[in-house]
């Protein structure tokens, strides 16, 4: 684990109210895609730190990145104020919510700003080119709520091992419009997205809420072991 001070380099506005927020980092700012970082700046009430999941990957070097939606607390008002050039302090890497190709076949139920640690997986499996088989279900109130859905259709294009399907939650959807799905995610969306469900290790990320109810479906519904269950709480709201 290193800790060192850097500087902003970048902000991307990603969705509305979300942003991603990118920081210079040397060659020994190692880490595993889906791990997670502290990053302590100023704040109103003084430095404050928080930690954050990279949604960047390791083999985009030179920098380390985090994605965030905007809210009204203290720490997000501080980061809404940030400017390239800004210092900063990190802290990395943590966390065992990861992969690097040890699957054959995996497959990913996210919601929200849960997505971040799966861009980074994700992104990693396309650039190294492995073979593992990736399927990822991603569920957003509205179509333009959906994080990462350019870097996502890129990753389809690039990658004949990997699949994303986006599933829309909120009752004001114009099915006319919209084509994808519609609804949570629930052991049928499951058995009628991934059909070889019972081969694959899930990753589930997002609200702890979500995760408990979707960790519980892959369970009791579906029969998947919890060996093959791995999930990461996103608490990274406020």
């Amino acid at each position: 684990m290193i800790e060192f001070e850097t500087k902003v380099t970048d902000i991307i506005k990603r969705t509305p109210g979300v942003k991603s927020f990118r920081f210079s980092a040397k060659e020994e700012a190692v880490f595993k895609p889906g791990q997670f970082f502290f990053v302590s700046i100023m704040t109103d009430e003084g430095e404050r730190t928080k930690h954050f999941s990279f949604s960047n990957s390791p083999t985009e070097k030179g920098y380390v990145e985090f994605t965030k939606r905007i809210t009204d607390s203290t720490f997000s008002n501080a980061l809404d104020r940030l400017r390239v050039g800004d210092r900063a302090k990190l802290k990395m890497p943590l966390g065992s919510f990861t992969f690097e190709g040890e699957y054959g076949k995996i497959a990913f139920l996210s919601g929200g700003i849960g997505i971040t640690p799966v861009r980074s997986i994700c992104k990693f499996a396309t650039d190294k080119g492995l073979l593992t088989d990736i399927m990822l279900l991603y569920g957003n109130n509205k179509e333009e709520d959906i994080i990462f859905r350019e870097d996502f259709d890129d990753m389809k294009k690039l990658n004949k091992n990997f699949r994303a399907v986006y599933t829309l939650t909120s009752p004001d959807i114009d099915k006319k419009v919209w084509p994808g799905r519609t609804g949570y995610i629930d052991d049928i969306m499951v058995r009628e997205e991934i059909a070889d469900y019972e081969d694959r290790v899930f990753y589930v990320c997002g609200p702890p809420g979500m995760v408990g109810n979707l960790t519980s479906i892959l369970n009791d519904k579906l029969g998947v072991q919890r060996d093959r269950i791995k999930s990461e709480n996103f608490t990274g709201y406020k």
